[in-house]
């Protein structure tokens, strides 16, 4: 029998954990739920910063080396796995859509954080050397916070994690020409945020131009300039990437996969996702069941 790719949510991860917050050490994280090793998604974000360790993680399909010194950050949603080499170590952190939603008075204040923008490649940051021991003394902070039964416990948690936030933030862009094109990228943002809300029912660059007030020319040349791709392509991108997580999981046909996003039939659809993923949704599914199978063997 194929494994169900499992949709975890916070309330059931740690002993050190609140009703929208939990941290951990990682490697005691892992002790305890060794499963998480998997396949899995979550309905919550979720960091975790290495100190030490070695193998793979996937995050949405794409591979990346585990190394020493590096942070991860996803969206809820994603689907993930990991496949580690030796002991490994570092810190986790998990927290729900709602532990940020009034700070600062900003609903979508995470927004502002480029690597909580979902893209996997830009999620994955190998530290600089001159904030490791910065960020080590940082989450050391939150494992002391989390388990005390300090007054505004929570208010102190969230000061941290915009610390570590900024943190990495300002090393990835710390050059003048790097804040430039920071600054200079809010359309894109914009562009990408519509895109996560709109793709099942908007396919068109020009509906986007539109939302954004820009000709379809202008998101063009911006997509191309900032993200190295057409805007119909990143569009179609977001498609390919929903499906690939929906045909992960067994509970709906590729023919209600279908549907759900948006397309008039399964025929269309299987041309659709074959055209641009060289294989058909079926096929798709059977290999990820086949290697979700070797984990579990």
């Amino acid at each position: 029998m194929h494994p169900e790719i499992p949709n975890h949510d916070i309330d059931v991860l740690s002993e050190y954990r609140e009703d929208n917050i939990m941290i951990s050490r990682f490697a005691e994280y892992l002790s305890v739920h060794p499963n998480l090793m998997s396949a899995h998604r979550h309905s919550f974000y979720h960091l975790v910063f290495f100190t030490k360790g070695a193998g793979q993680h996937t995050i949405d399909f794409n591979h990346f080396t585990v190394e020493p010194f590096q942070i991860y950050f996803m969206i809820p949603g994603q689907v993930h796995s990991w496949n580690f080499s030796g002991p490994v170590d570092g810190y986790v952190v998990n927290f729900s859509t709602l532990f940020f939603e009034s700070f600062l008075l900003k609903p979508a204040f995470l927004d502002s954080f480029s690597f909580f923008n979902g893209i996997a490649e830009e999620s994955v940051i190998n530290v600089s050397n001159e904030v490791v021991d910065t960020l080590i003394s940082l989450f050391e902070n939150l494992l002391k916070q989390v388990r005390s039964y300090a007054i505004l416990k929570e208010e102190m948690l969230k000061v941290i994690l915009l610390q570590i936030f900024i943190t990495i933030e300002q090393t990835e862009f710390k050059t003048k020409d790097s804040i430039t094109r920071q600054n200079s990228n809010t359309l894109i943002r914009e562009f990408q945020k519509l895109i996560e809300k709109k793709f099942v029912t908007a396919r068109l660059p020009g509906e986007y131009a539109e939302f954004l007030h820009i000709t379809p020319n202008h998101l063009n040349a911006l997509s191309k300039e900032h993200l190295g791709k057409q805007a119909g392509e990143v569009i179609r991108d977001r498609i390919i990437l929903e499906a690939k997580r929906l045909l992960v999981s067994l509970d709906l046909t590729v023919s209600e996969i279908a549907y759900q996003l948006n397309f008039n039939d399964n025929s269309y659809f299987t041309k659709f996702f074959r055209k641009y993923t060289g294989i058909t949704p079926e096929a798709f599914r059977k290999k990820s069941m086949s290697e979700q199978n070797e984990v579990f063997n």
